[in-house]
């Protein structure tokens, strides 16, 4: 654990120092790109731990009564990923919007993708808000549970089909709707960098959090 918390804090280092040093400025958005070396990872990741609770929201309600224990623990997990997920969501949705007011002058327009991401928001504060109303563990994880599963349904929608079939202004996805990947070469190396970087802290938290 230590190991991976010194690799992770040096990646996320070299990331940013890549990021302001060496990524050059794009046409159209100048430095303004700097931005989407922090906000397109926390909304993969955002995506992502929403996923990983349902799946262990998936384990909670395969387990038995008898295994309090594995259900508590699975639950933890489920609980921790939505947290988390809620927080890369947060944290994307500020980048967002600061990259908006930049770009846009407007700091929220109800673009697509602004639109999506804030019914994401409230799915997942919906969940945190019932887990807190429930105070037997056991309960909590089950009914928490089945709304996880409930939840992420929506989830691929939200984020990746839904603001395709409407006008935005948010740039083209890195993946266009060719199918291909439009990214000068340095970028799209600085981007998989900061991708695995937030993918890492992530499941560092993760760990984290189960064993707290």
């Amino acid at each position: 654990m230590r190991y991976l918390t010194i690799f992770i804090a040096f990646l996320t280092v070299l990331t940013f120092a890549i990021v302001f040093f060496v990524v050059p400025p794009a046409e159209g958005l100048g430095n303004y790109v700097c931005i989407i070396f922090v906000h397109i990872p926390c909304a993969w990741i955002g995506a992502l731990a929403f996923v990983v609770a349902a799946v262990y929201a998936r384990r909670v309600l395969r387990l038995r009564d008898g295994d309090r224990a594995a259900l508590l623990f699975a639950d933890a997990r489920s609980a921790r990923s939505a947290q988390l997920g809620l927080a890369f969501t947060v944290i994307a949705t500020v980048t967002g919007a600061v990259f908006s007011r930049l770009t846009w002058g407007a700091f929220w327009n109800w673009d697509p993708r602004q639109t999506t991401i804030l019914c994401l928001l409230m799915i997942y504060a919906a969940y945190l808000a019932l887990r807190a109303v429930l105070e037997d563990p056991e309960r909590r994880a089950r009914i928490s549970a089945i709304y996880a599963l409930f939840s992420v349904l929506p989830v691929p929608f939200l984020v990746f089909v839904i603001p395709r079939f409407y006008f935005s202004l948010h740039p083209e996805p890195v993946l266009n709707s060719a199918g291909h990947i439009d990214m000068d070469p340095v970028m799209l190396g600085t981007l998989v960098i900061a991708l695995v970087d937030v993918t890492l802290i992530y499941l560092w938290l993760l760990r984290k959090g189960a064993k707290a």
